[in-house]
């Protein structure tokens, strides 16, 4: 038991500034609002279960990574707005409450790594360069532990810190997870999005115009702005394969004749690609760094975590209208 607890010590210090709290399941099951709020400097129990009661929600926060950041923040001004709160993007006693009240589920569970989690094939190495993509015969993950910590929407660092002395290359080991996964769930139809430049966010509406899902996006740049107006959803496809176009003349990408990159979660436009009415192929993506979303640039489309590209894709009508301001 002793050495158990000073692996589970050192796993948290690898991931986490030092200083930061001992990181258990039980702890974030059990976790209840202080007084100091939880921030971005450490792993927090309670900002650990406050992201996946809004991931669960459909709030997202994007990544969970036991941080309460810009993403977070978003999320849960959202969640207030929908609750009739006027709170905002502080996670105070009230809104707090609100989580508690909305999921009751454990906010940790267990879960057996599985065979197909170890299939493969997996990347040695992910090429930095568009360029040094196009000849690889699929852009699978790195690891197991990318592939697992994704498909519980978590940051490989706080998948380890729950999991110390955990290779996660074991069938049938048991390991902590984000409880995120909702197979059960029926969705209505989304036949508008509403995508704030600004903000950085992509709200979506059913028939009857209720909410039903917020999402953290990045949306263009300065070098490729994009577009604003009114557009529609002309396809949705899981696991796209990436054209690139040298009249892109993207930032970085030398090429000049036009090339393909196989799909996988970890090609230049992740695992979902959903293709908008608006020309020289903009689009809603996926992506391969979901930490990145919401906090850098894209090359004109809105980016969102791989995860949450899929939720939108599956559950969105053709023709759905999309208003970009």
């Amino acid at each position: 038991m002793v050495r158990f607890w000073i692996a589970l010590v050192l796993a948290i210090g690898a991931v986490a500034p030092a200083g930061a709290a001992r990181l258990k399941p039980d702890d974030v099951n059990s976790a209840e609002l202080r007084k100091r709020a939880p921030g971005e400097d450490r792993m927090d129990p309670v900002a650990i279960r406050a992201q996946i009661i809004l991931d669960r929600a459909h709030f997202s926060p994007g990544e969970i990574d036991g941080r309460f950041g810009d993403n977070a923040k978003q999320a849960l001004a959202a969640f207030a707005v929908s609750k009739g709160l006027t709170s905002g993007a502080k996670l105070t006693p009230e809104l707090w409450a609100a989580l508690m009240q909305q999921d009751q589920a454990p906010a940790i569970v267990t879960y057996k790594i599985s065979k197909q989690d170890l299939k493969g094939p997996f990347l040695k190495k992910l090429p930095k360069k568009m360029e040094d993509m196009k000849d690889l015969p699929a852009l699978g993950y790195t690891s197991p532990r990318e592939e697992v910590a994704e498909k519980f929407h978590m940051s490989e660092g706080l998948l380890a810190g729950l999991n110390p002395g955990k290779s996660f290359d074991k069938a049938d080991d048991e390991i902590f997870v984000a409880n995120v996964l909702k197979p059960d769930e029926k969705v209505p139809p989304i036949v508008k999005l509403d995508i704030n430049k600004d903000e950085g966010s992509v709200q979506a509406f059913d028939a009857d115009n209720h909410l039903v899902a917020v999402f953290p996006a990045t949306v263009g740049s300065e070098e490729k702005p994009t577009p604003v107006g009114s557009f529609k959803v002309t396809s949705a496809d899981p696991d796209p394969t990436y054209r690139y176009n040298p009249d892109y003349e993207f930032k970085g990408v030398k090429a000049r004749k036009p090339f393909t990159i196989k799909p996988g979660p970890n090609n230049p436009v992740g695992s979902y690609w959903i293709e908008l009415s608006v020309g020289q192929g903009y689009g809603i993506h996926g992506t391969p760094e979901p930490s990145k979303v919401g906090k850098t640039e894209s090359h004109g489309c809105i980016r969102l975590t791989n995860w949450d590209a899929r939720f939108l894709g599956d559950h969105i009508k053709k023709r759905a209208t999309v208003e970009l301001h």
